[in-house]
């Protein structure tokens, strides 16, 4: 089937005008020699020169349907046609003119060799005027034929170039727009997890201290369900206050909450032990109002996401989070709890809550982004420790 995009139907055309514009010119320059033949251009009976000189060039202009594929081949085909048709002078032109567009300047200024020294041929067959002033006209065109393809075929390669930039470009845009989704994405995972995590833990402590003593008096029942009440209401806050970020322009941006600090850390730990989880806190941090922003949030996140996974993981032992440093000597996040009975790895007590996988990966990630280090597994001595050491410049 043939090819019918809006492209080739142009070149079609392209190719048809091409030969028929030839022809024409080719017709016109015989036409007009066979006028000047009074003159001597054109020796020997006017009707039989005319009809050969016409067949010939009609010839060589059909041969310019094939200048696309074999742009040299019809330019040396065109030699012969040169040296005996007047007619087919205008072909040779447009030919010269195709391989200079299509073809390095080396195998142009050859072809163009060539069909000067055909032109010899033809004028010692059928001028009779100054060979010299014959030959320098031709060699004049030639050259500006040249000239003219070379620059057409150097911007040419310029826009295809430009358009291949163009494409590259727009696919390597396209590769960074689905990079920066997919890092929004696990950026939101991340979020997600370390807000809901910590509340449904602390749920999860609230409503075990239910299950495991069903003979708590009715004021208990009603104090613990009331905490289970308020977790799940800020648990349900924040994550209103994520999904606000993810509106655009369109839809009103919920409030963000203030950004933790070190100082909220103890905050962080009493809500732990309202929900039944045995955790002491100790805090030896020089100017703990001097901490940098950044480095409290990290430290915050470290102490919620240990927390978390100590009460969804070993909920019945108790837990101790020691917070030391100074400027110029760094800040040590340290969180520790025993194991449960018999050693139970993370993950694999009864009645644990599901983990993501995120979370001890999340804390990584963020510690080394720091320029910290993050130390977390058992110590040989019965308890699960997470250590993260953070620079902190005087």
């Amino acid at each position: 089937m043939a090819d019918s995009t809006p492209s080739a139907r142009l070149d079609l055309m392209t190719d048809l005008a091409c030969v028929l514009l030839s022809t024409a010119g080719g017709l016109l320059l015989l036409i007009s020699s066979v006028g000047a033949q009074g003159a001597g251009w054109i020796p020997g009976p006017a009707p039989v020169v005319f009809g050969v000189d016409a067949g010939i060039g009609v010839l060589a202009s059909a041969m310019l349907w094939f200048r696309r594929r074999w742009p040299v081949g019809v330019a040396v085909a065109m030699l012969v046609p040169m040296v005996l048709s007047r007619s087919a002078q205008f072909a040779s032109v447009v030919s010269v003119f195709n391989v200079s567009l299509r073809r390095r300047p080396a195998t142009a200024v050859a072809v163009v060799l060539a069909h000067q020294v055909a032109f010899i041929g033809f004028s010692l067959l059928w001028i009779t005027y100054s060979l010299w002033a014959a030959c320098l006209w031709v060699l004049s065109y030639h050259v500006t034929v040249v000239a003219l393809g070379m620059y057409a075929g150097a911007r040419r390669g310029l826009v295809a170039s430009l358009r291949e930039q163009i494409r590259q470009t727009e696919a390597a845009q396209n590769l960074m727009v689905g990079q920066a989704r997919r890092a929004e994405r696990a950026a939101i995972a991340v979020e997600m997890h370390d807000v809901l995590a910590h509340r449904v833990s602390l749920m999860a402590l609230q409503a075990g201290a239910l299950e495991v003593r069903p003979d708590l008096p009715s004021e208990e029942v009603a104090k613990t369900a009331g905490l289970i009440r308020s977790t799940a209401r800020q648990a349900m806050t924040e994550l209103r206050e994520i999904i606000g970020v993810l509106h655009d322009g369109e839809h009103a941006e919920a409030p963000l909450a203030p950004q933790p600090t070190l100082c909220d850390i103890g905050t962080l730990v009493d809500g732990y032990r309202k929900a039944g989880l045995k955790v002491g806190l100790e805090m030896t941090v020089d100017e703990l109002d001097a901490v940098p922003g950044p480095l409290g949030r990290d430290a915050y996140r470290i102490v919620r996401e240990a927390l978390t996974n100590v009460s969804k993981h070993a909920g019945t032992t108790a837990a101790a989070v020691s917070l030391s440093g100074g400027a110029g000597e760094g800040l040590l996040v340290e969180v520790r709890n025993r194991l449960p009975v018999g050693g139970v790895l993370v993950g694999e007590s009864a009645g644990a809550l599901p983990g993501s996988g995120l979370g001890l990966v999340s804390l990584a990630e963020r510690v080394a982004l720091a320029g910290g280090t993050l130390a977390h597994g058992p110590d040989g001595g019965g308890d699960f420790v997470l250590t993260a050491a953070f620079p902190w410049e005087g």
